[in-house]
């Protein structure tokens, strides 16, 4: 593929792709293409698939079927391959994988120290500015301890930025955070995204919070993709799974119990 060719290919683009753990089919007949440059947001209930999809992306999980292609290629076998795909993959776990012993600081620069060959001053400059990017300067010097959970996700983000990767993953972002840092992070999401040039897929169940960023929206359940679409064509689906996802009905299309009910005389 020449390069003009892969810049006008979508960032991430699935077709046919069936998902298997541990001999069970996950995920199957999955076709999805995220366009470069936007927020994507893949909804769906807790044990939907969300994560699998997400291993996939970045080749922990190969396809049992189908094809992954990612920043315009398939997504390689070969560890050293794989490995430099990853480079232009910034993942935010939801649970930050902050090095306890590192300063925010520390943590930022160990990306830049570990895959780049700059000088430290080039690299402590970096820090500065990603750390300036989510609003943390005063928070250089701090350990993961001494940080609320809207400062450590937001140290997170600044050093999955830090190699300044064309793509961003963030896995379940609000996670354990109130209101108010769920919402700053979703403007770093949005800003970031915007400023930078990036391409950001959101996996969450956080519905409410992630549509008003997203541009587009893919829900997933039972086993598959059940929509994909704008947020404003998910918000007036009249199908019933759907109405039940968006409004958090215990009962409906997707089942709550991991068996079958017995019936009840």
């Amino acid at each position: 593929m020449t390069d003009a060719a892969a810049n006008d290919a979508p960032a991430v683009r699935l077709a046919g792709v069936r998902l298997d753990r541990g001999g069970r089919t996950i995920l199957s007949g999955i076709d999805l293409a995220v366009p470069r440059g936007s927020i994507t947001a893949v909804l769906g209930p807790s044990g939907s698939g969300k994560s699998t999809l997400l291993a996939a992306l970045t080749g922990e999980l190969a396809p049992a079927a189908g094809t992954v292609e990612v920043l315009g290629q398939p997504v390689p076998r070969r560890q050293r391959e794989l490995l430099a795909l990853r480079k232009g993959i910034g993942v935010l776990l939801q649970g930050n994988g902050l090095l306890t012993d590192l300063t925010a600081a520390e943590n930022i620069a160990l990306p830049l120290r570990t895959h780049t060959r700059l000088p430290r001053e080039v690299i402590d400059r970096l820090v500065e500015m990603k750390l300036h990017a989510v609003g943390l300067r005063a928070a250089a010097d701090l350990y993961p301890r001494e940080l609320s959970g809207g400062m450590a996700r937001r140290v997170a983000l600044a050093r999955a930025i830090a190699l300044d990767p064309p793509l961003m993953v963030y896995d379940e972002p609000l996670t354990g955070l109130d209101p108010i840092a769920s919402g700053v992070i979703m403007n770093l999401v949005s800003e970031l995204n915007d400023r930078l040039g990036l391409t950001s897929i959101i996996v969450t169940h956080h519905v409410h919070e992630t549509l008003p960023i997203a541009d587009r929206a893919v829900v997933i359940a039972n086993g598959r993709i059940v929509f994909s679409g704008t947020p404003d064509e998910l918000q007036a689906s009249d199908d019933p799974l759907l109405r039940q996802f968006l409004r958090g009905e215990p009962d409906g299309p997707i089942a709550f119990d991991s068996a079958p009910r017995a019936e009840v005389a």
